[in-house]
Formats: C-alpha cells, sequence, structure tokens
C-alpha cells in the first residue's frame, strides 16, 4: 500500500514542476542513477493512474497488486519453514496479513552474496537453496535484512549504579523496589514495568523489546503500553510535586519538554540557525554533543497539495543559554528537509530529541589546536570556550571556502586565543583582533604557514599544541588526518598526543547502538588490521 501512494505524489507533484516549467531545473540536479530512478518512478504511477482509470470506468476494484508484481513484488526469503518463523509462531495474523497483501515467502533460502548494477547498488540477492543444495539469484533493487531483536540495554552497561540487567533483559522491580522476575507472555497474570525507583518515589518504567513480556514485534509493546499504564500511573500518585496540582505539574512538564521555536536566523546563503526554546535538553547540553530536529505533520506548512514536513534532521549543537532554556542548532541545506528548517516559524511546536552524542573529551590546561571547515565551525566554538574555561590555551584554524561563508565571529573569537581564518577565496578575511591573522588556501596550508611563522608572530605555538580536533567535511579531515601522520604536520606539530575527527552523517532514530548508517571499520593504528565495526 505504501509504494503506490508514494510514486503517485511524486508524480503530481513532478507535473507541477513541469506546469512551472522547473522539471528540467530539477532532472538536471539528479545524478545519472537518480534520472534513471525517477524516470521509472514515474512510469510506475502512470501505469497505476491508469489502472484505476479503467478500474472506475469497469466499476471494479484497481488491481494494483498485479501491477506491483510484476515490477517484481516482496519477497520474505527465510532461512527456515514459515512455521519456523517467530512473526507465525508469535504473531500469526501479521503473516496471514502480509500474505493477502501479495507478500511472498520463501522457505529455505539461506544469503550468500549481494550482486550490484553499475552504480555499486543492490541489483540482486544471491541464496543458497535448501531444496537443491545450490545457488538462486532473486533480482532485488531493495534488499531489507532482519537481524533479530535483541534488547538496546546499552544503558545498563553506562549506568550500572541505576539499572541492573535480568539475562538479556532490565531487571524488573515491584512497587516496593524487590527484584522480580516477569512471565514470558504477552498478558501476563502479574504485570510488572517498573526497572528503578528513587528515593523519592520517582520511578523509570520499561516496554517494548526490553520486557520479556512484551518483546518481538510492535503489537505486544502496544498491547504492553495498554496493560500497565495503572501501575505506571498509580506510581506517579505516589511522588510527592510539592504544592502544584495536577494542572500546575502538566504546565511544568509542558514547559519543561515541549520544544517550541524562537527565532530562525540566516548565517549564510547556505546555513540556518534555528533556535529552540526547550529548557531541560538546553541545560542537558555539553560541547560536541546533537539534536534531531522536526517539525509536526499537523503545524507543516501545506503547497499546492504538498504537506512540507521533515524528515528528522541530526542538528549541530552551537550553544545554549540556560538560563533563558534556550539551544542553537545550525543546519547546511543539502535540499529536502534541510532546507524546510528556513521555513520553520517563532512561536511553532517542534519534535526536538536530545542533546545525544558523546561529549567532546576536554581536558585542563591543554594546548588545543581546533581546526574546523565550514559547518564544523558551529561545533568547535562551543567546544573551545568550554576547553578555555578549564585553562587550556586555544588556537582555532576556522577554515571556509567563501568569504560569505563565515558566521557565528563573535563566539568563534571567544573560542580561542588566536584565530587563523581562512579561506579558498582570494583576499581572505579581515581578522577583528590584533593577533589575528588570515590565509588564502586550504587548512593544511594554512596550519603549515602558520607553524613555519610565515603568518606572522605566533600567540601560541604551533608546535605546542597537544590536541587536535578537527570538525569538517571528510575530505579535509582526511587531508588533516595523513599530514598528522605521515606529512609535513607531524614535523611542525610533534607534540600533539591526540587527534580527533567528527563528520555529520544523516541519523533517524537517535538511539545508541543501532544506527547502521553510520558503521565504520575500526582499523588498528600500530598493525593496521582491522578490528571490529
Amino acid at each position: 500500500a505504501y509504494y503506490p501512494v508514494q510514486v503517485e505524489k511524486l508524480l503530481a507533484r513532478f507535473e507541477v514542476l513541469e506546469k512551472d516549467g522547473a522539471s528540467e531545473k530539477l532532472a538536471a540536479g539528479l545524478s545519472p542513477e537518480e534520472r534513471i530512478i525517477l524516470n521509472e518512478m514515474l512510469d510506475h504511477a502512470r501505469a497505476i493512474r491508469a489502472e484505476k482509470a479503467q478500474a472506475k470506468a469497469q466499476a471494479r476494484k484497481p488491481d494494483v497488486l498485479s501491477l506491483i508484481n510484476s515490477w517484481g513484488g516482496v519477497t520474505v526469503a527465510y532461512r527456515k519453514r514459515l512455521i519456523d518463523a517467530p512473526s507465525y509462531t508469535l504473531n500469526h495474523e501479521e503473516v496471514a496479513l502480509a500474505l493477502e497483501e501479495g507478500i511472498s515467502f520463501a522457505e529455505g533460502l539461506t544469503p550468500v552474496r549481494i550482486e550490484v548494477d553499475a552504480f555499486g547498488h543492490a541489483s540482486a540477492l544471491v541464496v543458497k537453496d535448501a531444496s537443491t543444495n545450490g545457488e538462486r539469484v532473486m533480482p532485488a533493487r531493495s534488499i531489507l535484512v532482519a537481524a533479530g531483536t535483541q534488547p538496546n540495554t546499552v544503558l545498563a552497561r553506562e549506568e550500572p549504579e541505576h539499572f541492573k540487567l535480568d539475562g538479556k533483559y532490565f531487571r524488573a522491580i515491584d512497587e516496593n523496589g524487590n527484584a522480580v522476575s516477569p512471565e514470558r507472555v504477552s498478558k501476563p497474570d502479574q504485570v510488572e514495568v517498573v526497572v528503578q525507583r528513587r528515593a523519592d518515589g520517582r520511578a523509570v518504567s520499561f516496554f517494548g523489546d526490553l520486557h520479556p513480556s512484551f518483546a518481538g514485534n510492535v503489537v505486544k509493546a502496544m498491547g504492553g503500553a495498554k496493560q500497565s499504564y495503572p501501575i505506571v500511573s498509580a506510581m506517579l500518585n505516589r511522588v510527592e510535586i510539592g504544592a502544584r496540582s495536577d494542572d500546575g505539574f502538566l504546565a511544568m512538564i509542558n514547559g519543561e519538554f515541549r520544544a517550541v521555536v524562537r527565532a530562525v536566523n540566516r548565517l549564510t546563503p547556505n546555513i540556518v540557525e534555528v533556535v529552540v526554546h526547550a529548557p531541560r535538553a538546553a541545560r542537558a547540553f555539553e560541547p560536541g554533543q546533537f539534536y534531531r530536529l522536526q517539525n509536526f505533520e499537523a503545524t507543516a506548512r501545506r503547497y499546492q497539495g504538498t504537506i512540507l514536513s521533515m524528515e528528522g534532521l541530526a542538528m549541530t549543537g552551537a550553544s545554549v543559554d540556560r538560563e533563558q532554556g534556550l539551544l542553537s542548532t545550525i543546519a547546511l541545506e543539502m535540499g529536502g528537509s534541510s532546507d524546510l528548517c528556513a521555513q520553520l516559524t517563532p512561536g511553532e511546536p517542534v519534535i526536538l530529541m536530545g542533546p545525544t552524542g558523546t561529549p567532546t573529551e576536554i581536558e585542563a590546561n591543554e594546548t588545543v589546536a581546533l581546526v574546523g571547515g565550514g559547518l564544523g565551525n558551529a561545533v568547535l566554538f562551543s567546544i573551545g570556550q568550554a576547553a578555555r574555561a578549564k585553562g587550556s590555551r586555544v588556537l582555532y584554524f576556522a577554515g571556509y571556502k567563501k568569504l560569505i561563508d563565515r558566521y557565528k565571529v563573535d563566539e568563534i573569537e571567544r573560542a580561542a586565543d588566536q584565530v587563523i581564518w581562512c579561506s579558498d577565496e582570494a583576499l581572505g578575511f579581515v581578522p577583528g583582533r590584533p593577533q589575528d591573522m588570515t590565509f588564502v588556501g586550504n587548512i593544511v596550508e594554512a596550519m603549515l604557514a602558520y607553524g613555519a611563522g610565515k603568518l606572522g608572530q605566533q600567540t601560541i605555538a604551533l608546535a605546542d599544541a597537544e590536541r587536535v580536533i578537527c570538525i569538517g567535511s571528510d575530505r579535509m579531515m582526511a587531508a588533516v588526518a595523513h599530514s598528522l601522520q605521515q606529512g609535513a604536520l607531524k614535523q611542525a606539530a610533534p607534540s600533539v598526543r591526540v587527534a580527533i575527527g567528527s563528520i555529520n552523517s544523516p541519523m533517524q532514530c537517535m538511539m545508541k547502538e543501532v544506527c547502521a548508517q553510520c558503521l565504520q571499520a575500526h582499523i588498528d593504528p600500530v598493525t593496521g588490521e582491522r578490528t571490529y565495526v
């Protein structure tokens, strides 16, 4: 049901662009592969539209399923038999409905490899067929891997004093704090969902895949919430909330946790700052962390039948005002959802998750070199300010492609004892402080020129830098890393003990240890061997 709706929506939007004469501009911005995909989806949408029109003329239901199956359909390849599948044994209704929707189930197939096309993307799944003991090629453009459901119990490792484990699940306790073992059935006689009880009466509850009674699928998790809300309500009734009424308590919770846009500021032609009022999220922020921002579909703008709703965006946490409860997030406009940040309006409620991510390690009384490229500078000025607050000396190389790309100059100056402003564009920046310098060229060249004394008097010698924190594009960071390890910076900055790099990447869920988009091979720097992912 999802695909027909999406391609029909795509066709409707494309026809609007065609009418406005903008479709060629859209196509010009696509890669060769993206143009192939676009044309294929438009063809599918036109076929669905024609089938619906024909069905209406013939007074019958549209047979969209036959079209989808002719394009490849959906097949679940399983190593065992259907009757062995957890989806069947735990919730057979899901299987029945899937079969009704035309999803095929193929038994006894073990994945061997994925074939790719000229663009390096999936074209087929090769499986070993248990019935023939030979290989079988299944054409496939989208391959989803079900890796099983394991509880995400990282919290028990991070805060073992607060959370305990019972096997692979969190340990449950009763209302008096005694350890209990929940029944491993979806409708237990005694529901136990409290995992922590605090001295002041507050408690923490747990559901879904973290809980042995409600793990395995979304239906059981939702059922668990339905069965357990009386316990949560009872625990809340036992908490002393001062003299506040229920309305007062809810007002306090709304004020602390509901995020509202305070301002949207254009920093450069393609960088936007979104200032959000979210007191609890602002107070919890530490330099180097980030947030997930999204607008509500209900309040999103409508344009010619299109709802301008954003997908979740990983947003750089630039700075916070803890007293006012404000936090600054910065987005680079790259099309789609990131472009919609500029359309947010003051007073608009938004979805904000975070702060998340491990804060940057900031040691006291060090000499630190910050190396920023473009959007990366939005992260570094809060790190630099925190380092200076701990007694460190900060040398800051702030790099940009064009002169108009620079923003938050005052914050960068407060983050560093000395700033070297770098740009690829001729003439370069004009420093605002006597000790600051300017350089035209790439960031590595700037560091080498500064270290050699070619830019003037050094307030902080590059040779004294003990720690390097580098944030920018992958190419820029790779160049800095290579030069520090094997190139000229190795000699120009001999005192560097630690070098840290960081790059923005797409991230939807914000959950710890489960996001497969950021998988990185870890390589032992001494042996060169790949250790783990």
